[in-house]
């Protein structure tokens, strides 16, 4: 069967080392054609705009086409095609699938049915790894290594995938967490419990000025309206957080402010002009790891 990723945990520190290598080498030289015939296709199941135009982007950039759709209302999938056999279908026609969908678990069934290596560009609440090595990628550029980081999760830590993905690869660097989330949000027991099994420290609170000055990664996150079934507990939280420029006096030099995009209310837009942003950075990032992960799976680094 062809190597995926569909879990962070699909790939071993030395892979994820190597993975942000790579990207470094394309940060430095973004067009390099070497998968000139190859064809990459881009199913996105659920609405994106930062994840399928990177990946896109990085296809492209590489040399490849790229095929796919954004909104599976104008596919078969609208007549009642399961995903079975769309995944089937679409693994003749490309040599790599990249895919989104809202299900848990969705990705890993598509790689389990598919011929070619599929990428999970998040299903559901369960995990984002591309978006994980992207975010490894830009701490160690804004940090200078990976060991020992103290990073502040804020905002959705329950159907968050991005931090579920981002702590289990930091696992591997000996980190300190903390957790800033409301009641509701928290971060899930599962993910403690794999924490704690690996003796990494991690501090929860519900106050996000506790402790901004005593961390180098604020990372923070957006309610996710898409993630609740009930209009009104979405209401309660949605604008619990909201990050101001004010807010950052006394932090740390090297502290970076880190998001997955998009954002609502939780970073003012006074933050942008501060030092400490490093988001949209962080974003264009997302392309250079993008372009590893792919030459990664089809053989090519």
């Amino acid at each position: 069967m062809a190597k995926s990723l569909i879990s962070i945990q699909d790939f071993t520190k030395e892979e994820i080392l190597h993975v942000l290598d790579v990207a470094r080498e394309f940060e430095k030289d973004r067009s390099q054609d070497f998968l000139h015939g190859k064809i990459v296709a881009c199913i996105f199941f659920e609405p994106s705009t930062r994840t399928r135009l990177s990946f896109e982007t990085a296809a492209n950039r590489l040399g490849a086409k790229v095929i796919g759709f954004s909104d599976a209302g104008n596919t078969s999938i609208r007549k009642g095609e399961s995903l079975k056999d769309t995944i089937k279908m679409v693994s003749n026609y490309a040599d790599i699938i990249v895919m989104r969908h809202p299900l848990e678990g969705s990705a890993r069934y598509a790689s389990e049915v598919a011929s070619v290596p599929v990428i999970n560009a998040g299903d559901g609440a369960n995990q984002h790894p591309s978006q994980t090595l992207l975010d490894l990628y830009s701490i160690r550029q804004t940090q200078g290594r990976l060991d020992g980081i103290d990073i502040n999760m804020v905002g959705d830590l329950k159907y968050g995938r991005t931090v579920h993905s981002l702590l289990q690869a930091l696992s591997h660097f000996s980190p300190s967490f903390i957790f800033t989330s409301p009641q509701e949000l928290r971060m899930p027991a599962e993910y403690k419990d794999f924490l704690d099994e690996r003796h990494i420290p991690y501090r929860e609170t519900s106050e996000l000025a506790e402790h901004i000055a005593d961390t180098d990664i604020l990372y923070m996150t957006r309610i996710q309206q898409e993630r609740f079934t009930d209009p009104v507990e979405y209401e309660k939280v949605k604008n619990v957080y909201s990050l101001n420029a004010q807010m950052l006096a006394g932090v740390r030099d090297n502290m970076r402010i880190l998001h997955p995009l998009p954002r609502l209310q939780e970073i003012a837009a006074d933050v942008d002009d501060t030092p400490y942003a490093y988001y949209f950075r962080q974003a264009e990032n997302g392309m250079y790891v993008r372009m590893a992960i792919i030459s990664y799976l089809l053989g090519k680094r």
